[in-house]
């Protein structure tokens, strides 16, 4: 049987450890997870921090944009917990995440378009080019931002309904290893046989989204964590593990894993 992998959402949070936090990284390497995604942003004088951009309200109790204020002040900001009260955790910087997570998982550095160059120069310094996974959705603008600052490095493109990539890349140089897929109703062609087959036959990934950030926003056709938490393991994770998608994005990682490796999709460490 297919190893499902696992990717963190942001970490794992919850409580009072903040999302995006050196505190979430380190509870989903405790929970084994396979990827950690995280968001880069930039201060104002360049410095790539670990934030979801438009989020400040939430996770920083602030209504400006880290991108306004210098690196020595944007690393001073509290982290807020699920209750928005502050936390000890304050704005990470994203080497020292790297440096964290280094040769223990793989990393998804998400809004990489935001700071492309940055982003894979950092990335190479530390040596971690095959340690990472950079994605954008399919706009002409981001594809060629990857062809010229990251051809190198492994890219996932995000494909909604149906996946053009193949197309959109074509006479570019990019090291595209697979797909995220979004979709609202199981028939949609990124969630169908042919569509997964083919993937799998050319070594690629195709990744899926069982969390939920926003219940009117169907990521994968209803098959996501608060069904499996709620309701059945099988209609969620199940589900989408017996499709045939070889990545699961989660908010509910260690719960995620232990139905994975009770249903044989996971070994057992």
């Amino acid at each position: 049987m297919r190893y499902v992998k696992l990717a963190a959402h942001r970490g794992v949070a919850g409580a009072n450890i903040p999302c995006n936090s050196l505190q979430a990284f380190t509870i989903a390497l405790r929970q084994q997870a396979d990827i950690v995604e995280l968001d880069v942003e930039n201060s104002a004088d360049g410095v790539l921090f670990i934030q979801h951009p438009g989020m400040e309200p939430v996770h920083l109790r602030m209504n400006d944009s880290i991108r306004l204020y210098p690196a020595d002040m944007a690393e001073r900001f509290n982290l807020s917990n699920c209750d928005l009260a502050p936390t000890d955790q304050t704005l990470v910087r994203l080497e020292d995440a790297l440096k964290l997570l280094k040769g223990k998982c793989v990393v998804n550095l998400d809004k990489f378009w935001r700071n492309p160059a940055a982003i894979a120069d950092m990335v190479r310094a530390l040596g971690m080019e095959d340690e990472v996974i950079i994605k954008c959705s399919l706009r002409e603008d981001r594809l060629d931002d990857v062809a010229r600052y990251a051809p190198d490095l492994p890219f996932m493109s995000v494909a909604s309904e149906e996946d053009k990539t193949a197309e959109m890349i074509r006479g570019k140089k990019i090291n595209w290893i697979g797909t995220e897929v979004l979709f609202k109703k199981d028939d949609a062609p990124v969630a169908g046989d042919k569509y997964l087959d083919g993937m799998h036959a050319a070594g690629r990934s195709v990744w899926v989204n069982a969390l939920v950030y926003d219940y009117k926003k169907v990521l994968a056709g209803g098959h996501n964590d608060d069904i499996s938490m709620v309701e059945d393991e099988e209609k969620g994770w199940g589900w989408l593990a017996r499709r045939g998608f070889d990545i699961i994005q989660t908010d509910f990682l260690l719960p995620c894993r232990q139905f994975l490796e009770k249903e044989g999709f996971r070994d057992k460490k």
